[in-house]
């Protein structure tokens, strides 16, 4: 037996070093099989990906990809980290929504991981004169609070901080947030609100206790409202300023107004954008805090998406849910606050809310995610795309302050038609299943029976829109529901496969996943006359089709279909109507073949 010497051993050392133009070449092989005649930076050109902002992912990233030097955890500019052991010491803190009363929820949360409770107040929650019963049964001092109450901010800090006094917690001991955010509150709600008492009670806050803040720097209004990551930076940082002048006005100094504010932003199953997204937020804030004279890191409470939950298949919620948060906890957020899978169906039930909870215990205790500060640190990649995002985001900042600051573009509509500018583009790459929403446009399930939840308290509105991923599958899908109902049966298509299965199956697949994805059944067996259908879909292969499109879309017609389409690229096929092929508007279609059928 040979024994490898154990000094000096290099695993790479007999093999030559490769080239960037090597692996160029290379691809190029790989694509002229696929019909793409590239070339050199083509070649990657044609393998990556076009992101909101202008950003632009490409398929491999090396050395030369270099970004600023990102620093240490805890040190400006923050990047790795707002403090120097990160969540290695206890894990982030685990913070639960609750916007709704209900039988031992909150202590069945804190008794099984959650360490900090979010509550939502007044209009959209829990009515602010139940705020003790909704704490009833909970240590102050070892669980902090953190309110949203909109309008009823003043009211409901008033309640908490008398709770606090009559428990006798002790302002040392005293965490958590008071939550208030009038700019935030507009973007919700359309009505402005006066700064003078949130001023008022962040002065009392910064002299009496030292470990509550007052604000929250919510920008989950422009991520709900449809807006891109670089967007929601930006407004986020715009609406921190504005508060900064409010405060210094108002007679505190600068390094106490920014110990006043936390910021909220959204994670998404987008893993490497979210955690790019936080390191970013990060490092603008840094700066933003450099120039006002007051260094120091931002705290950031990370909520999982409520714009990529599906209404459809809400199970697969709880895996991206999952991914979200692992990219919260490599992002460096302090909180995170994982949704219930049927958030987006009403009152979570009890299920559900152990699921969130438990969606952090096995990434904190089972794989370890805290146990390295940023360990997305010194990807090429990750790095790169945090400097590139960050650039977006400061540059649309900075177009916010030159037309007068946040509260101007909310209220010129500027905001407003800046973030549905960028949901129409996204709506598109949605509609065309660029942007796939799995169990809702790829593999639905239409037999699955609808989860049904108890109505959840009407969110705050007549700001800017709530938009989800979903809203245009959903419309589709109710239609269809709307007709089970009405007729016992979905509206149908034929799928006429013409040769054998390996000419058919591909495409057969793929028209019935599409149809289905609009609530319209696809049936394969039988004949047409048998189906029940009014339409039909041929599926085949291009060489097949050549020799019996034309003749079996004659056939179908004289059984009875109204309508014939292919699954292929547009071509002249007499008697083909249309045609469905990958990239098309597949809502646009769905919605056409659904007004053909009556389905209303």
């Amino acid at each position: 037996m040979t024994v490898l010497p154990d000094d000096g051993l290099s695993l790479a050392a007999e093999f030559p070093d490769a080239t960037h133009e090597q692996w160029q070449r290379l691809v190029e092989g790989v694509l002229r099989k696929s019909g793409k005649e590239v070339s050199g930076g083509a070649a990657e050109d044609a393998l990556s990906t076009t992101l909101e902002d202008g950003l632009r992912t490409r398929p491999l990233y090396t050395a030369r990809d270099a970004a600023p030097d990102p620093g240490l955890p805890g040190f400006a500019p923050f990047t790795r980290g707002g403090r120097p052991e990160g969540s290695t010491a206890g894990g982030w803190d685990v913070r639960q929504r609750h916007a709704a009363l209900g039988d031992g929820t909150v202590l069945a949360d804190l008794e099984n991981g959650v360490t900090s409770l979010w509550l939502v107040l007044g209009e959209g929650g829990i009515p602010v004169a139940d705020l003790g019963r909704a704490l009833d049964g909970v240590y102050l001092d070892l669980a902090p609070v953190v309110l949203d109450a909109g309008a009823d901010t003043e009211t409901a800090a008033a309640a908490l901080l008398r709770l606090y006094e009559e428990r006798g917690v002790d302002t040392d001991a005293v965490r958590g947030s008071l939550g208030a955010d009038p700019l935030g509150h507009e973007a919700r709600t359309g009505t402005a609100l006066d700064f003078a008492p949130v001023a008022a009670l962040a002065k009392q806050v910064a002299e009496t206790y030292p470990g509550l803040r007052t604000l929250t720097v919510d920008a989950l209004p422009y991520h709900e409202a449809g807006g891109s990551a670089a967007q929601e930076l930006g407004a986020s940082l715009a609406t921190a300023v504005a508060y900064l002048r409010e405060l210094t006005e108002a007679g505190l100094s600068v390094e106490q107004a920014a110990a006043q504010l936390e910021f909220r932003y959204a994670a998404t199953a987008d893993q490497f954008l979210t955690v790019a997204k936080l390191r970013a937020a990060r490092r603008l804030w840094a700066r933003v805090a450099e120039v006002c004279g007051a260094p120091g890191a931002q705290t950031q409470h990370v909520v999982t998406s409520p714009v990529m939950m599906s209404r459809r298949d809400p199970w697969v919620n709880m895996l991206r849910t999952t991914v979200a948060t692992l990219a919260a906890g490599v992002g460096g957020a302090d909180s995170v606050t994982v949704l219930p899978f049927d958030h987006a169906l009403g009152l979570p039930d009890a299920f559900a809310r152990r699921i969130a909870r438990n969606t952090s215990t096995i990434l904190l205790e089972e794989s370890h995610l805290a146990r390295v500060i940023d360990p997305a640190g010194g990807s090429w990649y990750v790095e790169r795309l945090t400097d590139e995002l960050a650039e977006a985001a400061w540059e649309f900042f900075r177009s916010i302050e030159q037309d007068g600051g946040q509260a101007a573009v909310l209220r010129s509509g500027r905001l407003r038609e800046d973030l549905a500018t960028t949901w129409r583009e996204r709506s598109a790459k949605l509609a065309k299943r660029r942007e796939p929403i799995t169990g809702v446009s790829e593999f639905p399930f239409l037999a699955e029976k609808p989860v049904v939840r108890e109505p959840a308290p009407e969110p705050r509105s007549g700001g800017l829109p709530r938009v989800r991923r979903d809203e245009a599958y959903e419309a589709l899908r109710t239609r269809s529901d709307a007709h089970l109902a009405a007729t016992g049966t979905r509206p149908r298509v034929f799928l006429a496969t013409l040769g054998p299965a390996a000419e058919h199956s591909a495409r057969a697949s793929f028209a019935a996943n599409l149809f289905q994805a609009g609530g319209i059944e696809a049936v394969t067996a039988g004949k047409f006359e048998d189906s029940g259908a009014t339409e039909a879909v041929l599926c085949s292969s291009d060489s097949r089709y050549a020799e019996e499109a034309e003749r079996t879309a004659e056939a179908l017609r004289a059984a009875g279909a109204r309508h014939v389409a292919l699954a292929g690229r547009p071509a002249a096929y007499a008697g083909v109507d249309s045609y469905v092929f990958a990239g098309c508007d597949a809502v646009a279609v769905l919605s056409a073949t659904l007004d053909r059928m009556g389905v209303s």
